[in-house]
């Protein structure tokens, strides 16, 4: 996957791919008020949910560039649905899809859209070991920068929150800038297994 991210085969392009779930539309009191040189962050405890939507993501690697779908839920039928869709402004080039290994992403439609489109690849993170997906780290500035501080009335509300914000972030896109090693992220993904194999001997005693 470093490979993939620094050094893509020629002319292939390289897709990030997720969903960020259940994202919810919290509508407060008021909304959240800023920070300020004499005060902190203040915001009301009590809010209401007006539903939740789930967020598909794709992310080009050497671009920056974002393209996001909102559906009411996830499952395999959305996920392939999405898939084409990104996949779609890039004919006639090799695609490889860096994404975890949900049960969604290896239904046996996907599958089978798979074996008709050879051009395009499948890459799974580790398990554990998410943080790889460059579109993770997409998501936690959206997070951050969008959602989190938020009131929204609706659901609707919240979703031309989302496409106005990938909107401005396509305005300027610039790639991310990689430098996580093979060999540290080995040696996270050793760890990781590690502790589970600990917790497992633990929870058989």
């Amino acid at each position: 996957m470093v490979g993939l991210y620094l050094a893509p085969p020629g002319g292939a392009v390289v897709l990030s791919i997720d969903e960020k779930t259940q994202i919810q539309a919290l509508d407060r009191t008021q909304p959240v008020l800023p920070v300020t040189f004499s005060a902190t962050e203040k915001r009301t405890h009590d809010y209401v949910r007006h539903g939740t939507t789930n967020l598909f993501a794709a992310l080009n690697v050497a671009t920056g560039e974002v393209i996001g779908e909102c559906k009411p839920s996830r499952n395999g039928k959305d996920f392939l649905a999405f898939l084409k869709k990104a996949v779609k402004p890039h004919v006639g080039k090799e695609i490889h899809v860096v994404l975890d290994n949900l049960s969604t992403h290896a239904t046996p439609e996907v599958k089978t859209w798979l074996a008709n489109h050879p051009h395009v690849r499948f890459h799974f993170t580790p398990v554990g070991s998410s943080w790889i997906n460059q579109i993770e780290t997409w998501f936690g500035i959206l997070t951050r920068q969008s959602i989190r501080r938020g009131t929204f009335a609706s659901v609707n509300v919240l979703i031309t929150q989302i496409r106005d914000y990938i909107d401005s972030w396509n305005s300027e896109a610039k790639p991310f800038t990689w430098t996580a090693t093979p060999d540290e992220i080995l040696a996270k993904v050793r760890l990781v297994q590690a502790n589970i194999k600990k917790l497992v001997a633990n929870n058989s005693k």
